[in-house]
């Protein structure tokens, strides 16, 4: 399973979900999602989020084997 911390991330920031949507170019729905753990990012936008966040992406995103 793929966890992440992009409401920590984004607070950190004080962005909203629509500002961090409108830096690495999805909709607000899309980062909703992520931050729900509903949706998987491809490998390109796990890179642009952490970039926006001036992080390493092992820092934003983190994979768990499922048991």
């Amino acid at each position: 399973m793929l966890n992440n911390k992009l409401v920590i991330c984004r607070a950190e920031k004080g962005w909203t979900q629509q500002q961090l949507a409108d830096v690495v170019g999805v909709s607000r729905q899309t980062i909703a999602a992520l931050e729900k753990n509903k949706y998987n990012p491809s490998l390109i936008l796990a890179f642009k989020i952490a970039n926006s966040f001036e992080k390493e992406i092992t820092d934003v995103f983190n994979y768990v084997e499922d048991e």
